[in-house]
Protein backbone atom coordinates (compact mmCIF):
# COMPACT_ATOMS: atom_id res chain seq x y z
CA UNK A 1 0.00 0.00 0.00
CA UNK A 2 1.08 3.39 -0.99
CA UNK A 3 0.24 7.13 -0.25
CA UNK A 4 -1.22 9.52 -3.22
CA UNK A 5 1.30 12.10 -3.98
CA UNK A 6 0.30 16.01 -3.96
CA UNK A 7 3.36 18.45 -4.54
CA UNK A 8 3.35 20.45 -1.52
CA UNK A 9 6.13 22.66 -0.60
CA UNK A 10 5.03 23.28 3.27
CA UNK A 11 4.74 19.41 3.75
CA UNK A 12 8.01 18.27 2.66
CA UNK A 13 8.85 17.53 5.91
CA UNK A 14 6.35 15.79 6.95
CA UNK A 15 6.82 14.02 3.90
CA UNK A 16 9.75 12.79 4.11
CA UNK A 17 9.37 10.53 7.32
CA UNK A 18 6.70 8.82 5.20
CA UNK A 19 8.29 5.58 3.58
CA UNK A 20 5.69 4.45 1.38
CA UNK A 21 5.85 4.47 -2.56
CA UNK A 22 4.34 7.47 -3.82
CA UNK A 23 2.26 7.72 -7.14
CA UNK A 24 0.83 11.02 -8.84
CA UNK A 25 -2.51 10.95 -10.12
CA UNK A 26 -4.52 13.93 -12.25
CA UNK A 27 -7.77 13.61 -9.94
CA UNK A 28 -9.72 11.94 -7.43
CA UNK A 29 -11.39 10.08 -9.50
CA UNK A 30 -8.39 8.76 -11.46
CA UNK A 31 -7.26 7.74 -7.84
CA UNK A 32 -9.93 5.74 -6.79
CA UNK A 33 -10.40 3.59 -10.22
CA UNK A 34 -6.09 3.12 -9.73
CA UNK A 35 -6.78 1.88 -6.14
CA UNK A 36 -8.76 -0.47 -7.61
CA UNK A 37 -6.90 -1.81 -10.30
CA UNK A 38 -4.32 -2.83 -8.07
CA UNK A 39 -6.80 -4.75 -5.56
CA UNK A 40 -6.41 -2.22 -2.94
CA UNK A 41 -10.04 -2.24 -2.30
CA UNK A 42 -12.56 -4.00 -0.24
CA UNK A 43 -14.97 -3.69 -3.46
CA UNK A 44 -15.89 -0.43 -2.62
CA UNK A 45 -14.27 2.94 -3.16
CA UNK A 46 -11.32 4.59 -1.24
CA UNK A 47 -9.97 7.67 -0.13
CA UNK A 48 -7.17 8.76 -1.44
CA UNK A 49 -4.60 8.78 1.18
CA UNK A 50 -1.92 11.84 0.39
CA UNK A 51 0.60 11.88 2.15
CA UNK A 52 -0.37 15.07 4.46
CA UNK A 53 -3.67 12.92 5.51
CA UNK A 54 -1.28 10.23 6.72
CA UNK A 55 1.18 12.45 8.30
CA UNK A 56 -1.63 14.13 10.13
CA UNK A 57 -3.62 10.49 10.93
CA UNK A 58 0.09 9.51 12.76
CA UNK A 59 0.32 12.68 14.47
CA UNK A 60 -3.21 12.04 16.54
CA UNK A 61 -2.09 8.91 17.08
CA UNK A 62 1.18 10.15 18.64
CA UNK A 63 3.32 7.48 16.15
CA UNK A 64 5.85 7.41 13.95
CA UNK A 65 5.74 5.92 10.44
CA UNK A 66 8.16 3.12 11.15
CA UNK A 67 6.81 2.36 14.65
CA UNK A 68 5.24 -1.69 14.41
CA UNK A 69 2.20 -2.45 15.44
CA UNK A 70 2.50 -6.06 15.12
CA UNK A 71 4.11 -9.06 13.39
CA UNK A 72 2.16 -11.99 11.35
CA UNK A 73 4.84 -14.71 11.64
CA UNK A 74 3.39 -16.91 9.73
CA UNK A 75 2.96 -14.71 6.72
CA UNK A 76 6.44 -12.76 7.28
CA UNK A 77 4.10 -9.29 7.30
CA UNK A 78 5.07 -6.50 9.09
CA UNK A 79 2.36 -4.11 10.19
CA UNK A 80 3.53 -0.29 10.85
CA UNK A 81 1.83 2.63 12.18
CA UNK A 82 2.44 4.28 8.65
CA UNK A 83 0.56 1.60 6.99
CA UNK A 84 -1.98 1.92 9.49
CA UNK A 85 -2.97 5.35 8.83
CA UNK A 86 -2.76 4.42 4.90
CA UNK A 87 -5.52 2.31 5.24
CA UNK A 88 -7.32 3.93 7.93
CA UNK A 89 -7.15 7.46 5.24
CA UNK A 90 -8.89 4.94 2.48
CA UNK A 91 -11.77 3.87 4.88
CA UNK A 92 -12.76 6.87 5.47
CA UNK A 93 -11.62 7.50 9.03
CA UNK A 94 -11.51 10.56 11.06
CA UNK A 95 -7.81 10.97 12.91
CA UNK A 96 -9.23 10.53 15.90
CA UNK A 97 -10.68 7.15 15.37
CA UNK A 98 -6.43 6.30 15.14
CA UNK A 99 -6.01 5.07 18.26
CA UNK A 100 -8.63 2.60 18.55
CA UNK A 101 -7.26 1.27 15.00
CA UNK A 102 -3.99 1.03 16.21
CA UNK A 103 -5.37 -0.43 20.14
CA UNK A 104 -7.09 -3.14 18.11
CA UNK A 105 -4.32 -4.07 15.68
CA UNK A 106 -2.19 -4.93 18.69
CA UNK A 107 -4.74 -6.52 20.06
CA UNK A 108 -5.26 -9.02 17.10
CA UNK A 109 -1.54 -9.76 16.90
CA UNK A 110 -1.28 -11.21 20.25
CA UNK A 111 -0.20 -14.92 19.62
CA UNK A 112 -3.37 -16.07 21.66
CA UNK A 113 -6.05 -14.46 18.71
CA UNK A 114 -4.40 -16.29 16.03
CA UNK A 115 -5.02 -13.58 13.01
CA UNK A 116 -3.38 -15.82 10.59
CA UNK A 117 -5.60 -19.06 11.23
CA UNK A 118 -8.87 -16.19 11.27
CA UNK A 119 -7.94 -14.50 8.45
CA UNK A 120 -7.09 -18.12 5.95
CA UNK A 121 -9.99 -20.17 7.16
CA UNK A 122 -12.78 -21.59 5.02
CA UNK A 123 -15.27 -20.47 8.12
CA UNK A 124 -15.92 -16.78 7.59
CA UNK A 125 -15.07 -15.54 10.78
CA UNK A 126 -14.45 -11.69 11.05
CA UNK A 127 -12.57 -9.70 13.94
CA UNK A 128 -15.54 -8.48 15.91
CA UNK A 129 -14.39 -4.99 17.75
CA UNK A 130 -15.94 -4.59 20.78
CA UNK A 131 -15.42 -0.43 22.16
CA UNK A 132 -15.65 0.17 25.96
CA UNK A 133 -15.19 3.30 28.07
CA UNK A 134 -15.58 7.31 27.33
CA UNK A 135 -14.02 6.54 23.97
CA UNK A 136 -16.90 5.70 22.50
CA UNK A 137 -19.07 8.42 23.58
CA UNK A 138 -16.59 10.81 22.40
CA UNK A 139 -16.16 9.16 18.88
CA UNK A 140 -19.75 9.20 18.74
CA UNK A 141 -19.21 4.90 18.18
CA UNK A 142 -23.03 3.03 17.92
CA UNK A 143 -24.33 0.93 20.51
CA UNK A 144 -27.88 1.60 20.01
CA UNK A 145 -30.51 1.37 17.47
CA UNK A 146 -28.80 -0.77 14.16
CA UNK A 147 -25.68 -1.08 15.77
CA UNK A 148 -24.12 -3.77 13.90
CA UNK A 149 -26.01 -1.80 10.80
CA UNK A 150 -24.81 1.01 8.70
CA UNK A 151 -25.45 4.72 9.57
CA UNK A 152 -22.73 5.65 11.71
CA UNK A 153 -19.20 6.66 10.72
CA UNK A 154 -17.44 5.77 12.93
CA UNK A 155 -18.49 2.58 13.21
CA UNK A 156 -18.33 1.51 9.42
CA UNK A 157 -14.94 3.04 8.77
CA UNK A 158 -12.75 2.10 12.37
CA UNK A 159 -13.98 -1.81 11.14
CA UNK A 160 -13.82 -1.20 7.62
CA UNK A 161 -9.88 0.28 8.32
CA UNK A 162 -9.49 -2.90 10.29
CA UNK A 163 -10.42 -4.94 6.87
CA UNK A 164 -8.33 -3.06 4.61
CA UNK A 165 -5.14 -3.58 7.29
CA UNK A 166 -5.65 -6.82 7.05
CA UNK A 167 -5.95 -7.23 3.34
CA UNK A 168 -3.56 -4.63 2.16
CA UNK A 169 -0.40 -5.09 4.69
CA UNK A 170 -1.65 -8.79 6.10
CA UNK A 171 -2.24 -10.28 2.89
CA UNK A 172 -6.05 -11.83 3.70
CA UNK A 173 -7.42 -11.32 0.04
CA UNK A 174 -10.16 -13.11 -0.75
CA UNK A 175 -9.57 -16.01 -2.85
CA UNK A 176 -6.30 -16.26 -2.35
CA UNK A 177 -5.54 -16.58 1.74
CA UNK A 178 -8.80 -15.46 2.51
CA UNK A 179 -10.96 -19.25 1.44
CA UNK A 180 -14.23 -18.45 3.12
CA UNK A 181 -16.59 -20.42 2.06
CA UNK A 182 -19.33 -17.83 2.10
CA UNK A 183 -18.04 -15.08 4.46
CA UNK A 184 -20.41 -12.67 6.22
CA UNK A 185 -21.34 -9.08 6.04
CA UNK A 186 -19.02 -8.12 9.10
CA UNK A 187 -16.32 -8.79 6.91
CA UNK A 188 -16.73 -5.40 5.40
CA UNK A 189 -16.96 -3.69 8.84
CA UNK A 190 -17.50 -5.31 12.28
CA UNK A 191 -17.53 -2.40 15.41
CA UNK A 192 -19.67 -1.84 17.76
CA UNK A 193 -19.62 -0.28 21.82
CA UNK A 194 -21.07 -1.02 24.65
CA UNK A 195 -23.53 0.85 26.05
CA UNK A 196 -22.49 1.63 29.29
CA UNK A 197 -25.66 3.77 30.30
CA UNK A 198 -28.16 1.27 30.15
CA UNK A 199 -25.59 -1.48 31.39
CA UNK A 200 -26.45 -2.32 35.38
CA UNK A 201 -22.99 -4.60 35.43
CA UNK A 202 -20.11 -3.70 34.98
CA UNK A 203 -18.79 -3.28 31.11
CA UNK A 204 -16.74 -5.96 29.26
CA UNK A 205 -13.25 -3.59 29.38
CA UNK A 206 -13.30 -3.68 33.50
CA UNK A 207 -14.47 -7.03 33.50
CA UNK A 208 -11.30 -8.07 31.75
CA UNK A 209 -8.66 -6.13 33.31
CA UNK A 210 -8.94 -2.42 32.42
CA UNK A 211 -8.82 0.26 35.09
CA UNK A 212 -12.52 1.91 35.54
CA UNK A 213 -10.93 5.46 34.00
CA UNK A 214 -9.60 3.72 30.73
CA UNK A 215 -10.90 3.18 27.59
CA UNK A 216 -10.29 0.18 25.69
CA UNK A 217 -11.14 -2.38 22.22
CA UNK A 218 -11.79 -5.98 22.70
CA UNK A 219 -11.29 -8.28 19.43
CA UNK A 220 -13.62 -11.45 19.48
CA UNK A 221 -13.18 -13.64 15.81
CA UNK A 222 -16.80 -14.62 15.70
CA UNK A 223 -19.24 -15.23 12.87
CA UNK A 224 -22.23 -13.20 11.93
CA UNK A 225 -24.52 -12.65 15.18
CA UNK A 226 -26.94 -15.09 15.48
CA UNK A 227 -30.75 -13.64 16.70
CA UNK A 228 -32.39 -14.52 19.80
CA UNK A 229 -36.07 -13.44 19.20
CA UNK A 230 -37.75 -13.26 22.50
CA UNK A 231 -40.15 -10.66 22.33
CA UNK A 232 -42.86 -11.87 25.46
CA UNK A 233 -40.04 -13.84 27.38
CA UNK A 234 -41.22 -12.20 30.84
CA UNK A 235 -38.82 -14.09 32.95
CA UNK A 236 -35.00 -14.26 33.11
CA UNK A 237 -35.26 -18.28 33.05
CA UNK A 238 -37.07 -18.13 29.77
CA UNK A 239 -34.69 -15.52 28.14
CA UNK A 240 -31.80 -17.92 29.12
CA UNK A 241 -33.86 -20.74 27.56
CA UNK A 242 -34.53 -18.31 24.02
CA UNK A 243 -30.50 -17.60 24.64
CA UNK A 244 -29.65 -21.41 25.02
CA UNK A 245 -31.90 -22.48 22.04
CA UNK A 246 -30.01 -19.66 19.70
CA UNK A 247 -26.60 -21.09 20.38
CA UNK A 248 -27.52 -24.74 20.03
CA UNK A 249 -28.39 -24.01 16.55
CA UNK A 250 -24.52 -23.80 15.97
CA UNK A 251 -22.74 -26.87 16.25
CA UNK A 252 -19.78 -25.26 18.36
CA UNK A 253 -18.48 -26.75 21.69
CA UNK A 254 -15.69 -25.18 24.19
CA UNK A 255 -14.38 -21.69 23.45
CA UNK A 256 -16.17 -17.94 24.15
CA UNK A 257 -19.04 -16.48 23.24
CA UNK A 258 -20.57 -12.80 22.93
CA UNK A 259 -24.07 -12.33 24.58
CA UNK A 260 -25.22 -8.93 23.24
CA UNK A 261 -28.24 -8.31 25.36
CA UNK A 262 -30.80 -5.42 24.16
CA UNK A 263 -31.82 -3.07 26.60
CA UNK A 264 -35.51 -4.93 26.84
CA UNK A 265 -33.91 -7.70 27.93
CA UNK A 266 -31.72 -6.12 30.34
CA UNK A 267 -34.36 -4.91 32.12
CA UNK A 268 -36.58 -8.00 32.06
CA UNK A 269 -32.91 -9.57 33.95
CA UNK A 270 -32.17 -6.42 35.90
CA UNK A 271 -36.08 -6.47 37.84
CA UNK A 272 -35.36 -9.95 38.61
CA UNK A 273 -31.46 -9.27 40.36
CA UNK A 274 -29.70 -11.29 37.73
CA UNK A 275 -26.23 -10.94 37.49
CA UNK A 276 -23.53 -11.43 34.73
CA UNK A 277 -22.34 -14.40 36.55
CA UNK A 278 -25.60 -16.29 37.36
CA UNK A 279 -26.41 -15.34 33.43
CA UNK A 280 -23.32 -16.89 32.34
CA UNK A 281 -23.76 -20.42 35.08
CA UNK A 282 -27.32 -20.40 33.66
CA UNK A 283 -26.38 -20.24 30.13
CA UNK A 284 -23.56 -22.70 30.61
CA UNK A 285 -25.93 -25.45 32.87
CA UNK A 286 -28.42 -25.34 29.75
CA UNK A 287 -25.66 -25.17 26.65
CA UNK A 288 -25.56 -28.82 26.11
CA UNK A 289 -26.04 -31.74 23.99
CA UNK A 290 -25.64 -35.82 24.53
CA UNK A 291 -22.06 -36.37 22.85
CA UNK A 292 -23.62 -39.39 20.85
CA UNK A 293 -26.32 -36.37 19.54
CA UNK A 294 -23.26 -34.04 18.46
CA UNK A 295 -21.82 -37.11 16.63
CA UNK A 296 -24.65 -38.00 14.90
CA UNK A 297 -25.06 -33.87 13.34
CA UNK A 298 -21.33 -34.02 12.67
CA UNK A 299 -21.95 -37.04 10.25
CA UNK A 300 -20.04 -39.61 12.43
CA UNK A 301 -20.91 -43.43 11.84
CA UNK A 302 -23.08 -45.34 14.37
CA UNK A 303 -20.34 -47.56 15.03
CA UNK A 304 -18.09 -44.65 16.04
CA UNK A 305 -21.21 -44.08 19.08
CA UNK A 306 -20.83 -46.36 22.08
CA UNK A 307 -23.88 -46.50 24.79
CA UNK A 308 -21.71 -44.03 26.86
CA UNK A 309 -21.74 -41.29 24.80
CA UNK A 310 -25.76 -41.19 25.10
CA UNK A 311 -25.12 -40.42 28.63
CA UNK A 312 -22.59 -38.31 28.53
CA UNK A 313 -22.91 -34.27 28.67
CA UNK A 314 -21.21 -32.11 26.14
CA UNK A 315 -21.02 -27.97 26.99
CA UNK A 316 -21.47 -25.43 24.51
CA UNK A 317 -19.00 -23.91 26.46
CA UNK A 318 -15.56 -24.68 28.74
CA UNK A 319 -16.70 -22.96 31.70
CA UNK A 320 -19.03 -20.42 32.53
CA UNK A 321 -16.74 -17.63 32.34
CA UNK A 322 -16.57 -17.87 28.37
CA UNK A 323 -19.62 -15.96 28.01
CA UNK A 324 -18.85 -12.43 27.17
CA UNK A 325 -21.74 -10.22 27.85
CA UNK A 326 -22.07 -7.31 26.65
CA UNK A 327 -25.23 -4.45 26.38
CA UNK A 328 -26.22 -3.03 23.08
CA UNK A 329 -29.02 -2.36 20.78
CA UNK A 330 -32.58 0.40 20.23
CA UNK A 331 -34.23 0.46 23.36
CA UNK A 332 -37.36 -1.13 21.29
CA UNK A 333 -37.83 -4.67 20.38
CA UNK A 334 -36.87 -8.10 22.06
CA UNK A 335 -33.91 -8.86 19.42
CA UNK A 336 -30.38 -9.65 21.70
CA UNK A 337 -27.82 -11.63 19.57
CA UNK A 338 -25.65 -14.29 19.99
CA UNK A 339 -21.88 -14.65 18.17
CA UNK A 340 -20.26 -17.37 18.28
CA UNK A 341 -16.60 -18.05 17.76
CA UNK A 342 -14.30 -19.71 15.50
CA UNK A 343 -14.22 -23.14 14.83
CA UNK A 344 -14.55 -24.67 18.93
CA UNK A 345 -13.29 -21.45 20.01
CA UNK A 346 -10.14 -22.82 21.27
CA UNK A 347 -7.72 -21.68 18.70
CA UNK A 348 -8.53 -17.84 18.90
CA UNK A 349 -9.17 -16.67 22.05
CA UNK A 350 -10.70 -12.77 22.54
CA UNK A 351 -8.32 -10.07 23.70
CA UNK A 352 -8.56 -6.59 25.21
CA UNK A 353 -6.12 -3.64 24.76
CA UNK A 354 -6.09 -0.11 26.22
CA UNK A 355 -6.93 2.53 23.38
CA UNK A 356 -4.36 5.77 23.86
CA UNK A 357 -2.74 4.68 26.79
CA UNK A 358 0.03 2.01 27.91
CA UNK A 359 -1.52 -0.79 30.65
CA UNK A 360 1.35 -3.02 32.55
CA UNK A 361 4.15 -0.82 30.42
CA UNK A 362 7.50 -1.60 31.00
Amino acid sequence: MDTLHTSSPAQAEEEQALTSRRFELSDPTEAVEFFYRQGWTDGLPVVPPTPERVSEFLEYAGRFPGDILGVIPARNRVITAEKVAINAVMAGCLPNYMPVIVAAIEAMCQEQFNLHGISATTGGTAPLLIVSGSVAQQLNINSGVNCFGPGVRANATIGRAIRLILMNVGGSIPGVLDKACLGHPGKYSYCIAEDEERNPWGSLGTERGMPEDVSSVTVFAGEAPHYVNSQLAGTGERLVGSIVNTMMGTMYRGGKWVLVLCPEHVTVFKKEGWTKPQIRQAVYDRAERPLAEFKRLNGMPDSAISPEDERTGYHYMSSPDDLLIITAGGGAGGFSAIVPPWAAGADSLPVTRAIGVCIDCN
